[in-house]
């Protein structure tokens, strides 16, 4: 199992690498950086003329290295985080990128978990209970409610609540995690109410999907295994019905979900980003999309590079899980 781990990781650092080089050619292929942003903001904030605002730009650029070429902007991008652990600095929010990272990312994380978590549990048990009452009205009810959250897109299902929280009940604290009353206070149920508050329409979206596709691929992989013969076998063998389902069938039926997680928390982040764009909250979202805006290379590819990495990870963890729960995948490493 640890040489198996040792190897999977190893085989992720020539992936990563790559993925960072392609990720830095995307980010820079587009024309303009973030001293055409300050161009501009001269031009038509500060009422600099051209000549002028191209002149600053130009100081700008050279003094932050944004006139070298591409390939030594890379090298000394990926050489400061492999010597240094430097991930440059952010132009925009003027600060190390490692500080914009860190001040979003646990954040982002963190509603990413527990979407996952409550995507799993409610997804799995509602996929249980459709499969054991197949074409019942709970079983159709259910498959519409895994079918509209598999196809409604998660920045209408946003903008649909935020219209609702804005015009119809009149909710002016969109865009914060808290009341301005809870900012800096310390941490006691009140405050965590609040946040509750304040995130639940983010993480009840980013679950919606999740939850979906869970329920969807349990009820067709739990009926499959239904109409086994190892099930037929338990059940001539006088096993009740509920034992035979969780004891027998259910635990067969969860592989393709095993597997699902080395996808699920880029997929949750990803649900997470886009509510978080629509609602304004300061987690990775807003900054990778603002970053862009700006020419802010080293943020965005900053944070490209974490998704991908939480992917590699993810792929891993499943593959352990999978290990874990199948004495025949385990059988077979040791043979």
């Amino acid at each position: 199992m640890l040489r198996f781990l040792l190897t999977r990781i190893a085989s992720a650092i020539p992936v990563l690498a790559i993925l960072s080089l392609v990720t830095f050619a995307i980010i820079q292929a587009p024309p303009g950086d973030y001293a055409d942003y300050i161009r501009s903001q001269l031009i038509n904030q500060g009422g600099a003329s051209f000549a002028e605002a191209d002149a600053q730009a130009n100081a700008y650029r050279v003094e932050h290295g944004l006139d070298k070429p591409l390939p030594v902007q890379y090298l000394n991008w990926i050489g400061g985080i492999i010597t240094r652990g430097d991930f440059g600095y952010s132009l925009y929010y003027n600060k190390p990128v490692a500080d914009v990272v860190g001040e979003r990312l646990p954040r982002t994380l963190l509603l990413a978990l527990v979407c996952h978590l409550l995507a799993s549990v409610l997804g799995i048990t509602f996929g249980i209970w459709a499969a054991t009452r197949q074409y019942t009205w709970i079983d159709s009810t259910l498959s519409a409610i895994s079918f509209l959250g598999m196809t409604v897109p998660r920045f209408l299902m946003a903008l649909i609540i935020v219209y609702l929280l804005v015009f119809q009940f009149n909710v002016s604290e969109i865009g914060s995690f808290f009341s301005p009353q809870f900012g800096g206070a310390p941490w006691s149920w009140a405050k965590f109410v609040d946040l509750v508050k304040h995130v639940w329409p983010v993480v009840a979206i980013a679950t919606f999907g999740g939850l979906a596709y869970n329920m969807r691929v349990m009820r067709g992989n739990l009926l499959d295994t239904l109409n086994a013969q190892y099930v037929e076998t338990a059940r001539a063998k006088g096993l009740t019905g509920s034992a035979v389902v969780m004891r027998h069938a259910v635990p067969n039926a969860l592989h393709p979900l095993v597997m699902y997680q080395g996808v699920v928390l880029p997929y949750m982040l990803t649900g997470e980003i886009e509510t978080a764009i629509i609602f304004a909250l300061p987690t990775v979202g807003p900054a990778i999309v603002g970053s862009m805006a700006v020419g802010d290379v080293y943020v965005t590819a900053t944070f490209m590079m974490v998704l991908s990495a939480t992917l590699i990870v993810g792929n891993i963890i499943a593959d352990m899980l999978l290990v874990l729960l199948d004495p025949r995948i385990r059988q077979y490493g040791e043979s």
